[in-house]
C-alpha cells in the first residue's frame, strides 16, 4: 500500500485548502483513513478519520467545524477540506490508513501505513 498526499501550499488565514491523498492497493475501500498533522517542535496530532464506507467521521476539537473529512473509493482517495485557516494550522499533514477496525481512533499505532505529508502553512 502506497498513499500520496498532496494539496499543501502557503495560505493567508482565512483562506482555503484542499488536501488529497491517493491509495494504491485494493483494499482502500475496506479501510478507515485518518489525517494527522505535525507542527514543527510538536509530535504528531491526530486530525481527522472516516470510515470505510464514508458513513462516519471523527474530528479533533481544534478543527471541528473547519475541516471536512471525505472519501472517493471509486478513486482510491481521501480529501481534507480545510477552511477557516489559522496560523496554528501550519504544519505537515500526513494521511495514514487504519489497521483495521472501523471506528474512529486518534492513536498513530492504529494505523499502519503512511504518506509522505504535504505542507500547510497559514500565514496571518
Amino acid at each position: 500500500v502506497q498513499l500520496q498526499a498532496s494539496g499543501g501550499g502557503l495560505v493567508q488565514a482565512g483562506g482555503s485548502l484542499r488536501l488529497s491523498c491517493a491509495a494504491s492497493g485494493r483494499t482502500f475501500s475496506n479501510s478507515g483513513m485518518g489525517w494527522f498533522r505535525q507542527a514543527p517542535g510538536k509530535e504528531r496530532e491526530f486530525v481527522a478519520f472516516i470510515s470505510s464506507s464514508g458513513g462516519s467521521t471523527s474530528y479533533a476539537d481544534s478543527v471541528k467545524g473547519r475541516f471536512t473529512i471525505s472519501r472517493d473509493n471509486a478513486k482510491n482517495t481521501v480529501f481534507l477540506q480545510m477552511n477557516s485557516l489559522k496560523p496554528e494550522d501550519t504544519a505537515v499533514y500526513y494521511c495514514a490508513r487504519r489497521r483495521s477496525g472501523s471506528y474512529p481512533t486518534p492513536y498513530r499505532g492504529d494505523y499502519n501505513y503512511w504518506g509522505q505529508g504535504t505542507l500547510v502553512t497559514v500565514s496571518s
